[in-house]
């Protein structure tokens, strides 16, 4: 008699996310003890010696809640239980810039970094899953931040440090196609008790009012599968976004030319807007504009002054950065 079908359906998605891996090389999943993470940790101890590859856990304590440290500490057990090695916690300090959620992110991501440099990791597994991508989606669309903030979450994407190959870390989310009820049924037919995170149903978070307001508001006028829907959309505009991603990095090169300051507005004026709108952006970030608070108004704003500009001086963006038009330049820089 086989494994219960949902643990079966987390399984092969592990099994499937570790055959894109180099062979042997350790991987971890960051378990926060909820279902989603927790089912993941348990399929990758199954399936990771099955490929002969060593696998780890790591849980991240925010220290925002009492108890934080108590609960990690539970977790390091119940993924060393499982046959995960190492199985450790880290403890951050969470900041306040960008509000509670992105602080959150930034602090748990710096120190996901750290622990998979330290262990030569090859990829840190994720448990985001489809009802995750739905919600992400729904905030794209409310942020009307484009194609690419529709795309919701990448089932792969790499982070790196001061732009050098050997800091670069590996992220996979093994679980994009499978719904939060799958990861539910797994750990309770694997006798698993997931921690419920009491900010998960706190209607302060703006994700927690998609969740249980939005979404279910969705099902009822539209139907069921919205969610499937949802995360089906991300999937084809990510196709489109990434294509026109890849032209945009043509033409900023194109735009910056022999020049070391700038961008030719003549350059950007003949290109489509979709395509300049993305090299204004990633122009803007590279300035040091905070990507999660740089909007499309802003975007707009600058594109003003290359297709629309009547001598106005600058363009405020987040992160004290300030974009203005100089000499038939388009130059960013600090207020």
């Amino acid at each position: 008699m086989g494994p219960d079908p949902a643990v079966a359906a987390v399984r092969l998605a592990v099994r499937r996310a570790l055959a894109g891996l180099p062979p042997g090389a350790m991987t971890l999943v960051a378990c926060s003890g909820g279902a989603d993470s927790l089912a993941l940790a348990a399929a990758l101890a199954f399936e990771a010696p099955r490929s002969r590859r060593p696998a780890g856990g790591v849980t991240v304590d925010h220290g925002l809640q009492d108890g934080s440290a108590e609960r990690a500490e539970r977790m390091v057990r119940t993924m060393a239980s499982l046959g995960l090695d190492p199985a450790g916690s880290v403890a951050v300090t969470v900041g306040t810039e960008g509000g509670p959620e992105n602080a959150a992110r930034v602090a748990r991501y710096e120190a996901l970094d750290q622990a998979a440099r330290r262990l030569r990791a090859g990829a840190v597994f994720l448990g985001h899953t489809r009802d995750d991508q739905a919600e992400t989606v729904l905030l794209g669309l409310a942020r009307g931040s484009g194609a690419r903030s529709l795309a919701g979450m990448p089932s792969s994407f790499v982070r790196s440090r001061d732009h050098y190959e050997q800091c670069e870390v590996r992220y996979e989310r093994p679980l994009l196609e499978l719904d939060r009820a799958t990861t539910r049924r797994a750990c309770e037919a694997l006798g698993l008790e997931p921690w419920d995170d009491p900010h998960n149903d706190d209607p302060s978070y703006t994700r927690v009012r998609v969740r249980q307001e939005a979404l279910p508001a969705l099902e009822r006028t539209l139907g069921p599968g919205v969610a499937e829907a949802l995360a089906r959309t991300a999937r084809l505009l990510r196709d489109d976004a990434d294509a026109l991603d890849d032209l945009a990095v043509e033409a900023l090169g194109r735009a910056r030319g022999p020049e070391e300051d700038g961008l030719s507005v003549d350059v950007l004026g003949g290109l489509n807007r979709a395509v300049r709108t993305r090299v204004l952006r990633t122009a803007a970030i590279e300035a040091g504009s905070p990507a999660g608070t740089l909007a499309a108004v802003h975007v707009d704003d600058v594109d003003r002054l290359v297709t629309g500009w009547r001598g106005q001086r600058h363009v405020d963006l987040p992160g004290g950065i300030r974009a203005f038009r100089r000499y038939g330049r388009l130059l960013f820089g600090r207020e």
